[in-house]
């Protein structure tokens, strides 16, 4: 995505410092008051997260360890990590959890294992991208059907997700999972499968809309377990395949390759990542204290400028790159019953798994 791909150069510079032992840093004596050290307790903090790819788990720890926390990051599909908190609520490991989009986190609070907690920064989001007690949104990320712009032009691009199958030249050119445990991959058939929503159909959704998950899986080419969707584009092997919004930038660098996103005429599945309080924790007071801090505009917007991210806050959007804000503004959302998806969405990941996965 040339559009995002700009954004890069300016974004790596963003330094990190170099204390990141697992001990507080000490500030300079004229560094500014809003970066001196907020944590401070000694206690080690686990954070459960889908977010630390791309170096942003390494980044985050060293940028904790800057403002005094002491953090370990547990990282995981989304899928993955949402069971793992709910399995564990009557004993919990993690004190936080942050990086789920907000379907995951309604059904981790539908099990009791959050605990409401209102953060310093609530005044600078939109609490009805959250639950507005127990989780809070961070950052946005929109989930995208990407193409090798260096080898297919516009005109000869996929409109639509359904495209991938149902039109010979795109047969067998682009990447299908191999499994549902990450968040990408259930938005993608959450998108999908919304379209064909009935009520008297197998777990809400018509034939038609199951004939379409099948065709799905066998015109793709399987990913290949640890080998990266732009290293397989990069190559030549495929061609298309799904990606978040934030990812699209580096990996173009990364791989060498330019991608262009499909903006279907239903829209985007559009996921908010946010954060909570673990319930049960027994670090209660130094978890409040990273979540503020992790969620202010000075943090959100370092985040927003490394990572090429769309902050929720407000105050941080003005340090987030123009261009990936442009692009938000422009975005169009696919209009989902999240409540639907998220009902049905651990039937269907079983159904998908038994008997087109394979």
């Amino acid at each position: 995505m040339r559009k995002l791909q700009t954004l890069v150069a300016a974004a790596v510079a963003v330094t990190l410092l170099a204390g990141c032992g697992g001990q507080a840093a000490t500030p300079a004596a004229s560094e500014d008051p809003s970066t001196a050290p907020v944590g401070g307790s000694g206690e080690t903090l686990v954070v459960y997260t889908n977010s630390n790819g791309e170096g942003r788990g390494d980044w985050l720890s060293a940028k904790a360890a800057e403002a005094g926390f002491k953090i370990e990051i547990v990282g995981a599909g989304g899928a993955d990590a949402t069971n793992k908190l709910i399995a564990e609520k009557n004993n919990p490991i993690a004190d936080i959890a942050f990086g789920l989009n907000n379907m995951y986190f309604s059904q981790i609070q539908a099990e009791g294992a959050l605990e409401p907690y209102e953060p310093a920064w609530a005044g600078d989001v939109d609490k009805e991208l959250g639950d507005g007690e127990t989780y809070w949104p961070l950052v946005k990320q929109a989930i995208l059907l990407g193409y090798n712009s260096d080898k297919i032009s516009k005109d000869a691009a996929p409109r639509d997700w359904t495209d991938l199958w149902t039109k010979d030249e795109f047969k067998t050119r682009y990447e299908r999972v191999t499994g549902l445990g990450t968040a990408t991959a259930q938005l993608v058939f959450a998108g999908i499968l919304s379209r064909y929503r009935d009520d008297s159909g197998d777990l809400g959704i018509s034939d038609e809309g199951w004939k379409q998950v099948e065709q799905y899986f066998q015109h793709g080419s399987p990913a290949i377990a640890k080998t990266d969707l732009f290293a397989r584009i990069a190559s030549g092997e495929v061609e298309m395949g799904q990606m978040p919004s934030s990812i699209i930038a580096d990996r173009e660098k990364s791989f060498n390759v330019n991608v262009e996103t499909v903006i279907p005429s239903v829209g985007v599945p559009l996921a908010v990542e946010q954060i909570a309080l673990v319930k049960g924790t027994k670090k209660k007071d130094e978890a409040q204290k990273f979540i503020d801090w992790f969620g202010s505009a000075d943090v959100q917007g370092e985040f927003a400028q490394k990572f090429n991210a769309m902050p929720v806050n407000k105050t941080a959007q003005a340090k987030a790159n123009p261009d990936v804000v442009d692009f938000f503004a422009d975005l169009k959302q696919q209009d989902i019953d999240w409540e639907f998806v998220q009902e049905n969405m651990g039937a269907w990941v079983e159904k998908i798994e038994l008997e087109y996965m394979t």
